[in-house]
């Protein structure tokens, strides 16, 4: 279980929540909480959690989703074995903490959630990776310590299969 700082608390998104109020300096993930998250949650599209601070502003948030992919956008060494259609994926849609807890390691603890509900949600809902795609370089670079890797000819769409997945999960139980 990921641990926040005392006081924080990870909560599915609601209407009460002030979205508008969030400020994380990448203006697609300012736009995507305050105007998106909630309609497309109510329309069962995606999920969005947010990690509330001790004021109840949102600190930070993620959200996830199903997709496919069609099995030749992956790598041949993950698809050698199955078949060649679109293939069960889900989608970590997107992540961000607000400006006034950057530094503060909320990014990491929300990837680490995000990530364990993935895993808990693959023992229910099979697919064969995480894919996201990057807003810029250092996102980038943020989720590629985590073994997240390029897709082939699409430099900025990153995946983790769900075997990294589960191997992550279960380093973290050691």
């Amino acid at each position: 279980m990921v641990q926040f700082p005392k006081g924080f608390r990870c909560e599915r998104l609601r209407r009460e929540h002030a979205r508008g109020a969030f400020v994380s300096g990448q203006e697609a993930v300012d736009a995507w909480i305050a105007k998106q998250a909630l309609q497309n949650q109510e329309k069962h599209l995606s999920v969005t959690r947010v990690l509330v601070d001790e004021q109840d502003g949102i600190a930070g948030f993620y959200t996830l989703a199903t997709g496919q992919v069609d099995f030749g956008d992956l790598p041949p060494e993950l698809v050698k074995k199955l078949p060649r259609r679109a293939l069960p994926v889900a989608v970590l849609a997107w992540l961000g903490v607000d400006q006034r807890h950057h530094r503060k390691g909320l990014g990491t603890r929300l990837l680490a959630q995000a990530l364990a509900d993935c895993h808990a949600a693959g023992q229910t809902f099979a697919f064969v990776a995480i894919v996201l795609d990057c807003v810029d370089d250092a996102a980038k670079a943020f989720y590629q310590r985590w073994d997240f890797r390029e897709m082939p000819g699409r430099p900025m769409r990153l995946f983790l299969p769900f075997s990294s997945l589960s191997k992550l999960m279960s380093a973290e139980d050691d």
